[in-house]
């Protein structure tokens, strides 16, 4: 039997390709999207994907969005 016939799978956001390749704006976007306060999101959007905290990372990679939704 499969795993996958009894576990839903979880679609996951590509965050680390998405930042590397955004600007400021399309970063502040999905920061917004994830629910992160205003005066952080001025914080975070220049920072290296791999220094934000775990927590939002898992955010983003689990939120469902698309790509395209930010671009």
């Amino acid at each position: 039997m499969k795993a996958s016939r009894y576990m839903p799978k979880i679609g996951t956001f590509d965050g680390l390709g998405f930042w590397k390749n955004a600007y400021a704006h399309q970063r502040g976007k999905l920061l917004k999207a994830v629910s992160v306060p205003d005066d952080q999101i001025k914080e975070l959007v220049n920072k290296k994907y791999q220094e934000l905290p775990a927590p939002l990372k898992y955010s983003i990679e689990t939120s469902g969005f698309k790509k395209k939704d930010f671009m």
